[in-house]
């Protein structure tokens, strides 16, 4: 495993793992299935990985309490642990930070964000105390770096950077959303601000590693060997300013493929650069939504949809046709698109900002056109 120096003498590994896509059960996200879970983690820190990233709202609020129970195996100096500050979950922040530590049985936590601030409520968060409560967390030694993950505009962005003195910060960062995003704007003004970046995303939540067949044919024709997800890896790794790259492993084949990458750690070359930008081209003209299933659309959708999975078939749709939404009639009719009653919560909780109701509501009349 490759490691990277962070400041005061810490050594990172480049690759992290994101505890946000265990294997779960019944296809409840909430339930997580503790014995391959946990010989996950077992294989991560076998092999090297010292950062272990969750947040409050992951898996249902099980995955803090799974990861201290799966790390309480090991020292607690061989591994470094990141956990979130969600406003929108309960903007009760001492409290929620207090359960966080219960739930981590830890006594401090490493790495501290303010979870996915958005535009829209950018100014809520940074008004509402939390920033200052955390630093006195910070300075009692119960946080070691704070830090904030963000999914907003790169104009927020700067306005954010002037209210403290941030250690770090978790940008959404691939070279599909550098080439059709912000992420190349946000990734320099952090640059220029010397903050260390910590990466999710770099697969763009597998869209890269599952990429429309001419997008993925023209970077498989180079390396037939390699995953497309691996092309996705090196990429990110290629900027200088980034710390850690999170995955959000969920087997074991991901875990191997990931380390085979970042042990061999091999540079893109110029040729690889435009074959990586080709294939972002096709697939942007591809694709309608670039859904990552981050799944923060869900929890308080008020008719219970799986909405990234009605996402996946809207983008089928798009591309094949409206025949495509044929395998939604599958799905019981109170979780099908004309189950929307447009209330807008998914929307407000979406990273990227996606009009969701819009999509449904195209849907419910696509699916009435077959």
């Amino acid at each position: 495993m490759q490691y990277k120096e962070y400041k005061d003498g810490i050594m990172l590994s480049r690759l992290g793992m994101g505890v946000m896509r265990l294997p779960v059960a019944d296809q409840d996200d909430s339930k997580i299935q503790y014995e391959a879970a946990k010989k996950l983690i077992d294989r991560c820190m076998k092999i090297g990985i010292n950062y272990y990233d969750t947040a409050y709202i992951y898996h249902g609020g099980n995955s803090e309490t799974f990861l201290g129970e799966a790390l309480s195996d090991y020292p607690r100096n061989s591994f470094y642990l990141a956990d979130k500050f969600n406003l929108q979950a309960n903007p009760d922040y001492r409290a929620q930070f207090v359960q966080q530590l219960e739930r981590l049985q830890m006594e401090y936590i490493d790495f501290y964000l303010l979870h996915g601030i958005q535009d829209s409520f950018a100014d809520t968060m940074l008004a509402c105390g939390c920033i200052f409560y955390f630093d006195t967390m910070k300075k009692q030694g119960k946080i070691k770096y704070l830090g904030f993950s963000y999914h907003g505009s790169p104009e927020e962005l700067s306005e954010i950077l002037e209210a403290y003195p941030w250690d770090f910060v978790q940008i959404q960062l691939n070279y599909y959303d550098w080439y059709y995003g912000d992420a190349k704007q946000l990734y320099e003004i952090l640059t220029e601000a010397q903050i260390p970046v910590m990466v999710m995303e770099p697969v763009h939540g597998g869209l890269l590693a599952n990429l429309e067949e001419e997008a993925g044919r023209e970077l498989k024709a180079a390396t037939p060997d390699a995953s497309l997800a691996s092309w996705a890896m090196r990429w990110v790794m290629g900027l200088e300013n980034v710390q850690v790259v999170l995955s959000g492993m969920s087997d074991e084949a991901q875990v191997f493929d990931n380390i085979d990458t970042f042990e061999k750690a091999v540079p893109l070359t110029g040729e690889e650069q435009e074959k990586i930008k080709t294939a972002a081209r096709i697939q942007y003209s591809a694709l309608a939504v670039a859904c990552t299933g981050c799944r923060y659309c869900c929890p308080d959708c008020p008719s219970g949809l799986d909405i990234p999975l009605l996402l996946k078939s809207y983008n089928e749709a798009k591309l094949g046709g409206a025949w495509r939404l044929n395998s939604l009639k599958a799905v019981v009719q109170e979780k099908q698109p004309a189950a929307c009653v447009g209330c807008g919560s998914c929307k407000e909780h979406c990273p990227q900002g996606y009009d969701i109701p819009k999509y449904m509501e195209e849907m419910k009349a696509m699916m009435g056109s077959i």
